[in-house]
Formats: C-alpha cells, structure tokens, sequence
C-alpha cells in the first residue's frame, strides 16, 4: 500500500514540475489545429468534404452530400438560404463550416458555424481530431444538447 502511495505521489510531483498532463483522451488528440487538415468522410460516404486554413481560422467545404444531389447526380439549389440572392446557388463545393479557432486548452476547434443547407440554419460547431477520426459537433445553446458526425480521414 506505501509503494503505491509512494508512487501516486512521485508521478504527481513530476506531473507539477513538468507540466505535464495525465488527462487521458486528451494526451491522444491532434498536436495542433493543421491536424484536421484534408479530406474527410462518413463511415457510410453519405457526406466528404474538405477542411482547410482560412487566414487564421479553420474552414470546411463540401465536396460531396447525398442530399444535396438531385437523382441526376446534379446538386441541388440552395433554396432555403434565408438571403435570397443565394437561393439559386449551386451546394456544391459551399464552404458550409465557418469561423473555427484553436483552442490550445481544450485541443480542438472551436467557436466555428455551420450552415444546415436542408433547413437554411446555421448552428455552432466545434472540431476535435484524434489520430485520423474526426468529431464534428453541430448545437445551439450549449454543446451537451447537440449532435455529433463522426468522419474518417480519406486524404490530405
């Protein structure tokens, strides 16, 4: 029982020096925010789109949406944009996420937007990659009452 105290301890006492962290899943996150960098898809290939460096925030854009293609392979209109000079726009390739920053504390992605294109809202976001999965959380109000993507890395 002393040794394990002991060695409780020992790991705190370097943890304080060292400024390391033992806070579990967030030791196995991204190193920084280029980490969500590429090209990324649902397990089912329903969505893919692209995540890219917006001057010093973080973007994404679609590449690909099963609902947003009309049967004839042609995307559809964005006729629910609440401005309606862009209800005519093509979705295809519309940067739909927004505004994401680093969060060096919580290492993720935050204070982004997303632009729900099927109902023509936009929500917050946040991003959090761990090795090449990627969450993407959607809400309004506050994180815990919204819904999680989960994607796969399928380019850089």
């Amino acid at each position: 029982m002393f040794k394990t105290l002991r060695a409780t301890l020992l790991t705190a006492a370097v943890v304080v020096e060292t400024g390391l962290s033992l806070a579990g899943p967030a030791c196995a996150q991204s190193s920084g925010p280029d980490a969500a960098l590429g090209i990324w898809e649902t397990a089912n290939g329903d969505i893919r789109f692209e995540m890219f460096a917006d001057d010093d925030r973080y973007a994404g854009r679609i590449i690909y949406g099963a609902l947003m293609v009309e049967p004839d392979g042609t995307f559809k209109r964005d006729v629910k944009n609440p401005e309606p000079a862009l209800r005519g726009r093509s979705l295809e390739g519309i940067v739909f996420l927004t505004g994401l920053t680093w969060d060096p504390e919580d290492q993720r992605l935050e204070d982004g937007s997303l632009y729900l294109a099927a109902r023509g809202e936009t929500a917050s976001a946040r991003v959090t990659v761990e090795g090449e999965t990627m969450e993407l959380r959607a809400y309004r109000g506050t994180p815990m009452l919204g819904r999680t993507l989960e994607f796969r890395r399928v380019g850089r």
